[in-house]
């Protein structure tokens, strides 16, 4: 059955559906980057909180700036902007929704001055960002703004027909600074450290470009919360779509699949009010930073750990990995002996607790995650996820090769080719550039670590990370992934279990 509000009474009744109606709610929240993670996360849950019959002021509208961004609103146009969740978990159990949370969707290509109006009006009171860890357009290596990016330059050269994040922002609220409008909230929700800070300090680089007074309102008017987010959300394959099918009968254009697993700590820092997102389970807190920390170093750093070391096997699951025993052991050495000793206590969080919980997540063979989804984007995710952790390593003196290893192998998968022989393609912006850097053998070295945008400074100043890294690099391709850790495994005196 074609998923739609026409088709809604008749569908599956294992299948929950919105006990709200879409013409009795109104646009609270605007959306940039409508894609899977957006739409298992902040979008579930504000239609639970909906579904409770209470904030339907705060429906979200979608906003699209690529061209990439059609398919994604005509996809949901044609079945009213409702879609399914699919819950898979390694039990027989699997939930399924469907959320009706995403009323509308504009996009920058049909009408620019629409998207900016809808911004602008006083309805609007949270713009909230899922664009990717490269998409706030900061350098690692100094922090500072790339302003001589292209898209920025031109945004500043047309402020009235803007194409990045920031020009738009930055319109709609000279908009709603002209009309005596209060400022709305930008909350980022992507896996950035202190990604509300990132948000700000981009907006503010760009503002004082663009609008010197505009500026200094921005700063006054606009909040920035920070926000630890967590959902592994798979890319929706088209196996995922008959499953949808063949078990309840539904016809999705574009469902989301996703695990059991939500959380959501954000920082009740807000401009102009937003919806009780407690009362359905999102944790609110004065200061997210211990939460971030324990998140990013270890879910998103033992991801990576995992993730170039698999590819290189010749693995293109996540669970693939969990179901090799080396993977699992150096998985755990890494979270327990590199990363735990770096954490701060985490306000009412067991860390063993955590960390078996990401070990028991990482297997779930039933969402299919994909490496390559995890692979992406290893150029802008580095600086976030794994360089922090292998900076602190250098300064406290520790053993470095575990750490060292996560590099080696991304070294090695720029190659495209993996021990089987197996080509594939880089998904990264910045695919060609990475490449180039480990096309000479004898230079990778010399050539990878010296990226200060990616390892900043410290990482090729540490002779001891150069041999680590030396080590680990010759390591894989004389003896391969799994003699490597079996190697780092035995000196560990870890059992691969």
């Amino acid at each position: 059955m074609k998923l739609n509000r026409r088709n809604l009474d008749n569908l599956n009744d294992k299948v929950a559906k919105p006990t709200y109606l879409a013409s009795n709610t109104q646009h609270g929240i605007a959306h940039i980057g409508v894609g899977g993670f957006h739409r298992a996360h902040q979008a579930f849950y504000t239609d639970a909180l909906m579904n409770q019959s209470r904030d339907l002021d705060w429906s979200i509208c979608g906003i699209g700036l690529r061209s990439e961004d059609r398919k994604v609103r005509d996809d949901l146009a044609e079945q009213d902007y409702l879609y399914t969740l699919f819950e898979l978990g390694d039990s027989d159990d699997t939930q399924s929704r469907v959320i009706g949370s995403i009323s509308d969707m504009l996009l920058a290509e049909d009408s620019i001055e629409t998207l900016i109006d809808k911004l602008a009006s006083p309805a609007i009171r949270i713009v909230s960002l899922t664009i990717t860890e490269g998409g706030y357009c900061i350098d690692d290596s100094n922090g500072e703004f790339m302003v001589a990016l292209p898209q920025i330059q031109y945004d500043l050269a047309h402020p009235k027909a803007p194409k990045t994040v920031f020009g738009v922002l930055c319109a709609a609220l000279g908009q709603r600074r002209a009309n005596g409008v209060r400022a709305f909230t930008v909350m980022s929700c992507d896996n950035l450290p202190h990604n509300g800070n990132v948000a700000r300090k981009a907006l503010l680089a760009y503002a004082a470009l663009s609008d010197a007074s505009l500026h200094d309102w921005i700063g006054a008017n606009v909040s920035f919360p920070n926000a630890m987010v967590d959902r592994i959300t798979p890319m929706t394959s088209n196996a995922h779509r008959l499953q949808l099918h063949d078990q309840l009968g539904i016809d999705d254009a574009w469902p989301v699949v996703c695990e059991p697993f939500i959380q959501w700590v954000l920082e009740d820092k807000f401009a102009d009010g937003r919806p009780a997102w407690e009362t359905v389970g999102v944790q609110l807190t004065d200061d997210v930073t211990p939460y971030e920390e324990m998140k990013i170093k270890l879910l998103n750093g033992s991801h990576l750990a995992l993730t170039y070391l698999g590819f290189l096997k010749g693995y293109r699951f996540v669970h693939e990995t969990m179901n090799d025993p080396l993977f699992v052991a150096y998985m755990r050495a890494y979270m327990d002996l590199d990363v735990t000793p770096q954490l701060a206590p985490v306000p009412g969080i067991d860390l063993a607790a955590y960390k078996q919980t990401l070990v028991q997540r990482f297997s779930n063979q039933a969402i299919a995650d994909q490496l390559e989804r995890v692979c992406s984007d290893g150029s802008s995710k580095f600086p976030k996820f794994t360089i922090p952790t292998i900076n602190r390593l250098i300064s406290d003196g520790a053993e470095l090769k575990r750490a060292a290893l996560v590099v080696a192998a991304w070294a090695l998968y720029l190659k495209g080719v993996d021990e089987n022989g197996q080509t594939y393609a880089i998904p990264d912006p910045r695919a060609a550039f990475c490449q180039a850097l480990v096309a000479d053998d004898a230079l990778i070295v010399q050539r990878l670590l010296a990226v200060e945008e990616i390892f900043g400074t410290t990482i090729p100043h540490s002779a001891e990370f150069v041999a680590a890294f030396e080590w680990c690099l010759n390591s894989l391709r004389e003896r391969g992934v799994s003699k490597t850790l079996e190697q780092l495994i035995d000196r560990d005196g870890i059992s691969a279990r």
